[in-house]
């Protein structure tokens, strides 16, 4: 799922679009927890749950985690040592944040266009093309 949220993509320095992975928090090992600290965003004066993880010496964006579902993760793409897999599709959210420069590819049957969030969740995403497991 590629999100082209401007708090997303601002915290992540990324040109947009961030790419959102999802995960199960409780498989999550953390080397050096010392060093990662913890921004919420501030979206229409209210802070966000969302807890955005980031490395406290270079900056580096880690992961989102929210703890209404305490069982995800998002890390960021960009963050993952290990090869991952090639996905059916490619999934565009919030475009109606994407800046006017930011080239977004035309839809087709393997790329999705959502202007804002889809009705389907990422987890939701991942058991339909028969990628979660547990």
């Amino acid at each position: 799922m590629k999100c082209y949220c401007s708090i997303g993509c601002k915290t992540a320095g990324s040109m947009g679009p961030v790419i959102n992975l999802s995960g199960d928090s409780a498989t999550l090992t953390i080397e050096g927890e010392e060093n990662i600290r913890v921004w919420h965003a501030v979206i229409d004066g209210e802070t966000s749950p969302t807890e955005r993880r980031f490395c406290k010496h270079c900056g580096t964006a880690l992961w989102g985690y929210d703890a209404r579902w305490p069982e995800l993760i998002h890390p960021f793409a960009g963050i993952i040592d290990s090869e991952l897999p090639p996905t059916p599709e490619t999934v565009h959210i919030m475009l109606d944040s994407a800046p006017s420069w930011v080239d977004v590819p035309p839809t087709d049957v393997r790329i999705i266009h959502f202007a804002g969030y889809p009705d389907l969740s990422i987890e939701d995403w991942y058991k339909q093309q028969d990628l979660w497991s547990t």
